[in-house]
């Protein structure tokens, strides 16, 4: 993850940015992020994710959709322009769905960490997406082989609900009957 840039970029000038880059960038209240570009492991992890959360969504209400895909954080709470691009994101309120985006609130998100962007995804992500009120939250990271899943408490707060090393079952929690083996997760 680079360093944000010092100075207040418009979202029409930080639109324009991204149609001249084949970067991943992320827009926090007027502060473009640069995600680094997925290493082999991370596609792996990935794909593997999402064909498990593809076939076990089929015939119900929510989605998963996978980076790159704009995730506009709202909440009428919360004033500014967010806008995130998730390795992950699991929908189940469809009427936020737009042509290129969804505007709204996912119901569970999952990044896979990069050596560059571990602090990002550790601590300002897992904060934002609290604040959104974003039920579930995946931390993979493939340099040590974990799943840290967080969950939303009654004080909307997260709770860390699991940490997997290496091997179990990772289990959602808002998506009741969707599990992984962490082993598997990880293979090469």
């Amino acid at each position: 993850m680079s360093l944000p840039n010092e100075n207040f970029v418009s979202l029409e000038e930080f639109y324009q940015m991204r149609e001249s880059t084949d970067r991943i960038l992320e827009y926090i209240d007027g502060t473009v992020f640069m995600s680094p570009s997925p290493s082999t492991q991370h596609q792996r992890i990935s794909g593997r994710l999402h064909a498990k959360l593809f076939n076990f969504l089929e015939e119900k209400d929510c989605e998963v959709f996978h980076a790159p895909f704009d995730i506009e954080l709202k909440n009428n709470k919360i004033d500014g322009t967010k806008i995130v691009i998730p390795d992950l994101s699991v929908i189940c309120n469809q009427s936020g769905l737009m042509e290129n985006k969804f505007v709204g609130v996912p119901t569970l998100i999952i990044e896979i960490l990069s050596p560059s962007n571990q602090a990002h995804d550790l601590v300002f992500k897992l904060n934002l997406y609290m604040q959104y009120g974003v039920q579930e939250y995946w931390i993979v990271n493939p340099m040590l082989n974990t799943v840290q899943i967080y969950s939303l408490n009654d004080e909307a707060q997260y709770q860390q609900t699991d940490v997997l090393r290496g091997q179990g079952i990772a289990r959602s929690g808002v998506l009741k009957g969707f599990e992984i083996n962490v082993e598997e997760l990880f293979k090469s």
